[in-house]
């Protein structure tokens, strides 16, 4: 280890953890299950994040949020708020790296913060994980493995994949690619606990809404008898993993001894006609199912093979999609003010 490094600290009741883009979608559920054992600092600069989502957890004295964008450097023991986690003496336990901009709608305007966080941000994140030896989480996707693969059969983790670094969206791609080589070669230099997680498509309630997201906006627009568009064709089908499922298999991850990358998500291709049909059968809509051009950022990703996760984590995904679009359904009759009569999974 460089002399810039610590040594682990001693806990005094509770491990603190630090969750980067803690206010998106999949990073406040993380918060929400971290919060019941750990001291939770919450680091988003709500670049596609939502105050929202974390509204319910400001109160509480074992959470903190700092607005920061993590591609420019921050000292942790320097800020007032985070006195009471004794971050000079107990330092971090653990880093969630999950801060990246994620928005369909706004993706081309997005491009240099996304390069950035997956660039400059990785390495403030990881800089700081040395400087406590804290376990460290990057936060990685399928898109690495480039366009969906037809014929049912997933991707393993050592597929290499195929990327055209130099496409309209390079900047998330070859973004995430880069993420994972910065993680593994700070593994191996300064020997830090590191896990790489690669998501495939998650969904769930707090999705955020009007910003090109499928499922919610499908929801959104049966709930308004509008059209649901998909766009492309009758044969977009894609894998789609309930957000709890993935929480399950990001804290088992963090538990584990593994290193090396593990795909996370629902090896069932679902065609999206068929999902919409279900969403519009489910809510009593009018609605119809229409077709649209592709999508720069929402398009045909590749399905996993989660061999790695059953063996080697003891983890599968057992939302059925029925019931986790029941739980998104619901969330989203909230927010519009309609009555909510599901149960939960």
């Amino acid at each position: 280890m460089t002399d810039n490094f610590m040594t682990k600290r001693a806990i005094f009741d509770k491990p603190n953890v630090l969750v980067a883009g803690g206010a998106g979608f999949i990073g406040s559920h993380l918060c929400d299950r971290l919060i019941q054992t750990a001291k939770v600092i919450c680091l988003d600069n709500f670049s596609t994040g939502d105050e929202r989502n974390i509204d319910h957890l400001l109160a509480d004295p074992n959470f903190e949020f700092i607005k920061h964008d993590i591609s420019q450097p921050f000292e942790l023991e320097k800020l007032p708020e985070l006195q009471k986690f004794k971050i000079e003496f107990q330092g971090i336990q653990e880093v969630y790296n999950l801060a990246c901009p994620t928005s369909p709608k706004n993706f081309t305007a997005n491009k240099l913060a996304t390069l950035l966080a997956c660039s400059a941000g990785v390495k403030n994140l990881l800089d700081l994980a040395g400087r406590y030896q804290a376990k460290f989480m990057q936060f990685s996707s399928s898109v690495v493995y480039g366009p969906h693969r037809h014929g049912g059969q997933g991707v393993k983790e050592t597929y290499l994949g195929s990327v055209d670094f130099l496409s309209e969206r390079s900047s998330y791609d070859e973004g995430k690619r880069f993420a994972e080589t910065i993680t593994e070669n700070y593994r191996q230099v300064h020997k830090l606990d590191t896990k790489i997680i690669r998501l495939f498509r998650i969904y769930g309630p707090r999705l955020k809404l009007n910003d090109g997201n499928l499922i919610p906006d499908f929801i959104n627009s049966a709930l308004d008898n509008a059209d649901l568009v998909i766009p492309g064709d009758k044969n977009f089908s894609s894998s789609l993993c309930y957000v709890s499922d993935c929480l399950d298999a990001i804290l088992k991850l963090m538990e584990s001894d593994i290193n090396q990358p593990v795909n996370v998500g629902s090896d069932v291709d679902v065609n999206l006609t068929k999902l919409c049909q279900i969403i519009i059968d489910q809510l009593g809509s009018k609605s119809k199912i229409k077709y649209a051009a592709r999508h720069l950022f929402i398009t045909e990703l590749c399905l996993p093979d989660i061999s790695k996760a059953r063996a080697e984590l003891g983890w599968l995904p057992i939302a059925t999609l029925e019931k986790g679009l029941e739980k998104t359904i619901d969330d989203l009759r909230a927010s519009k003010g309609l009555k909510t009569v599901r149960e939960s999974i």
